[in-house]
């Protein structure tokens, strides 16, 4: 039993330090995330009462976001397209 939980936790441990690898391209990539800096066509597929003066990619997850002002508080909500539908960037495979 004991081997099975040890087997279970070097999995875990070794999923962590991989994760951890991941390798990032800093140089001129730091503008995209920017608040406010989204391409004319993003700002195309929004759906309408979004204020894209707030808006921005996020990094977590290369979503588009915007900062909504509601009666109560004021929080970050996905940009989304006429349909419904989140705004995100779609990642080219590495070759």
């Amino acid at each position: 039993m004991q081997t099975k939980y040890r087997n279970c936790s070097l999995v875990i441990i070794a999923s962590a330090l991989l994760a951890s690898c991941g390798i990032t391209n800093t140089e001129g990539q730091n503008d995209r995330y920017e608040i406010g800096n989204i391409p004319e066509n993003v700002v195309a597929m929004a759906a309408p009462d979004q204020d894209l003066s707030t808006a921005r990619l996020q990094s977590e997850d290369d979503c588009y976001w915007y900062m909504h002002a509601g009666p109560v508080e004021t929080t970050l909500v996905p940009l989304r397209a006429t349909g419904g539908r989140p705004i995100c960037v779609v990642q080219q495979p590495v070759s």
